[in-house]
């Protein structure tokens, strides 16, 4: 879930509302473990969104830097290039394993504890 979760200051041209929300919906979908809250959550899911939407521009608003601001598609087009690179160059992990190697809790498992 939170991989959604974007980098959203010091940006040119800074954050939409919707960005802020778009991440504050996944912000507190984590905290929550709701991808779907029921109808008896709804509500309370939304106010805490709005709350948390409110306090990231405003977090925004008055965060300063020095740092020339990023610009997004130069910073979309570095994240596309890590990310062909990563399937060009798969770890050794995930040779061996099968998977995207990513995930260190698939490395140890039962089975492979019992043929140790």
């Amino acid at each position: 879930m939170c991989r959604n979760i974007k980098t959203l200051h010091n940006f040119k041209p800074p954050a939409t509302e919707d960005e802020i929300r778009a991440s504050s919906l996944q912000f507190v979908r984590k905290l929550s473990g709701f991808t779907q809250p029921s109808k008896a959550n709804q509500l309370a899911l939304d106010r805490a969104v709005d709350q948390v939407a409110s306090a990231a521009r405003e977090l925004l608003d008055s965060l300063v830097t020095n740092a020339p601001p990023r610009y997004r598609e130069v910073e979309a087009a570095k994240a596309r290039a890590r990310a062909a690179d990563r399937s060009a160059h798969p770890t050794p992990d995930a040779l061996l394993s099968g998977g995207s190697g990513s995930a260190p809790w698939r490395r140890y498992s039962a089975s492979s504890a019992r043929s140790a």
